[in-house]
């Protein structure tokens, strides 16, 4: 076994997960709702239905059986030029380990890997919020059901060591606030923000207009970051008129479409803070992009940079490439060219992360370090901790 490299400052792991168990979404869900989340034999497979219908968006909602982590490693760093099938690419999966489930043996397994902290996102939850899109009230109490259910489990603040990130939906303001109330008072340091527009009974809209600001302001008095983590953004219907079908959003299976558009929903996200203005009115709130790469905010700062030249008087705030610049936070993936995303936006808003432990990220956290060894080590430590470390505080 190869030795887990040391290094001379603390790692503090903006993108790790865990994996749901069964009880994660009906637990805490209320007695009059036990019938939105329901867990249904298929062929001799579990699978999740949500409201009565089969959703195959994670193949093994279970996560008895798993992906080994960084088992896609080659195939984001080369590509894929011998044309393998998923199945090939992801190999022989593995039983899920007690630290994949429980805070005492992943913190156990993160000394091991030379983690010291880490953000935890679930894994299940990013299913939610899509699939109840047309009934706002409904999304609240399934969200609040798994976050009691994280809370009971994994707590959000493990040992000042795991801060695991609750989700929040925006459709109802005030029960928004609410559930932003209820887990900051249990600890909570950051809280998930799905990148997509928020469901109402009127209808999608974005999340930075001034109805949502009373939500952003209790975050600001809070002091939490916002962590806008890639997700099922609703872009699947897109694609599917492209494509001609109407199926869901499943990231496991190939979707070339699919795969040319997958960032727009981040894309759009960033967008709409400036566009429609809630970065400028809430200077000191706290906002990062986590698990959608980098590549996508280079095409985005040159349209909006043409969109400022020609309608300035559309940002009250002033220039809007220099807001996102000074403002958003991204973790770029291993292998998009890190020293691109440092020039473009500078070494304080950059942050490790790993997706560990899914098979698109990486085995050894710590390899994310490699791409780095040609900074001061100051600039490192930044990367690797001292930036999540001045977002997160305790």
């Amino acid at each position: 076994m190869t030795a887990t490299p040391t290094f001379p400052f603390p790692l503090f792991d903006a993108d790790n997960h865990l994996y749901e168990t069964e009880e994660s979404l009906t637990r805490y869900l209320p007695k009059l709702y036990k019938d939105a989340i329901q867990y249904v034999q298929v062929n001799g497979r579990t699978k999740i239905a949500i409201r009565g219908q089969i959703s195959d968006y994670i193949p093994n909602p279970t996560f008895e059986v798993v992906a080994r982590p960084g088992a896609m490693e080659d195939y984001f760093r080369i590509g894929n030029p011998d044309g393998k099938s998923r199945r090939e690419i992801f190999g022989e999966p593995m039983r899920s380990i007690p630290a994949f489930r429980e805070p005492g043996p992943r913190l156990e397994l993160m000394n091991e890997l030379g983690v010291d902290r880490s953000l935890m996102f679930p894994t299940l939850a990013s299913l939610i919020e899509e699939r109840m899109r047309d009934d706002p009230a409904l999304i609240h109490v399934v969200v609040h059901a798994l976050n009691e259910w994280l809370d009971d489990v994994w707590g959000f603040n493990y040992q000042n060591r795991i801060f695991t990130v609750p989700v929040v939906s925006l459709p109802i303001v005030e029960k928004a606030i609410e559930e932003l109330d209820w887990v900051v008072a249990r600890g909570a340091r950051a809280v998930l923000i799905r990148p997509a527009p928020v469901p109402g009974f009127r209808g999608p809209r974005s999340f930075a207009l001034p109805e949502f600001d009373p939500f952003w302001q209790r975050c600001v008095e809070h002091d939490v970051l916002i962590a806008m983590h890639t997700s099922d953004s609703g872009y699947a219907r897109y694609n599917g008129e492209w494509n001609g079908n109407d199926t869901e959003m499943l990231p496991m299976r190939t979707d070339a479409f699919g795969m040319c558009t997958q960032w727009r929903a981040v894309q759009d996200a960033v967008a709409s803070w400036v566009v429609h203005g809630a970065l400028y009115r809430f200077p000191t709130l706290k906002v990062a992009v986590i698990e959608s790469g980098s590549r996508w905010l280079f095409p985005l700062l040159d349209t909006i940079a043409d969109v400022y030249k020609k309608t300035p008087e559309s940002f009250a705030g002033g220039d809007p490439v220099e807001e996102i610049k000074n403002r958003i936070h991204v973790s770029p993936f291993y292998e998009d060219g890190i020293s691109d995303l440092i020039n473009l936006v500078g070494v304080e808003r950059v942050l490790f992360g790993s997706d560990f432990p899914h098979p698109e990220g990486l085995a050894a956290p710590t390899h994310f370090a490699d791409a780095l060894g040609h900074l001061p080590v100051g600039d490192q430590a930044k990367i690797m901790g001292g930036n999540l470390s001045r977002l997160v505080t305790v």
